[in-house]
């Protein structure tokens, strides 16, 4: 089974949530490490170990962004990684699967299943052998641990309980 290694220079974790129930905010963290395990004429026997690096949070906003880093929310002072680690792999169709495993934001652990597929493998112009990996999931953020809020007048909340992530990586052909 052959090892890619997460290019964290062509690689994202974005995410969608709702503020004041009416308008959807984005964000994303850009530092992203890890391995997968692939071939693609089994992607049921892959693997995925994979860590978010949470201080890097960035939605444009610093002001939003420092309080997505404090105890509020994510506390990254506390809580420096959000990770997944696959426990099975079911193949959809011909480049998509299922990939089921244990995801840890704000020091929980839940499992999960992410919609994945693939794209490749391709070869660069520097002599890399590359995948593409996309991956999307919808969480409840309060299953985390991560619950502050506000309500409205209305009835509603101030943050969307509902995130929906988006995984859009890039993975080299390790030597090993």
């Amino acid at each position: 089974m052959a090892k890619w290694i997460i290019d964290p220079d062509h690689s994202v974790a974005s995410f969608v949530v709702k503020h004041l129930m009416v308008a959807n905010v984005r964000g994303q963290f850009n530092k992203i490490s890890g391995t997968i395990h692939f071939d693609p004429a089994e992607p049921g026997s892959a693997s995925v170990e994979a860590s978010i690096h949470a201080p890097g949070i960035y939605t444009g906003i610093q002001k939003r962004d420092d309080h997505l880093r404090s105890p509020d929310f994510f506390d990254t002072a506390t809580y420096q990684d959000i990770s997944f680690r696959s426990a099975k792999v079911e193949k959809n169709t011909v480049n998509a699967f299922r990939v089921t495993g244990e995801l840890v934001i704000h020091g929980v652990a839940r499992e999960v299943t992410l919609n994945a597929e693939y794209f490749g493998p391709e070869k660069s112009p520097y002599g890399e052998t590359s995948l593409g990996f996309a991956a999307t999931i919808t969480i409840n953020r309060e299953d985390f641990g991560v619950r502050w809020n506000v309500a409205l007048e209305s009835g509603g909340v101030m943050v969307g309980r509902e995130v929906k992530i988006y995984l859009d990586i890039e993975a080299d052909l390790s030597g090993e």
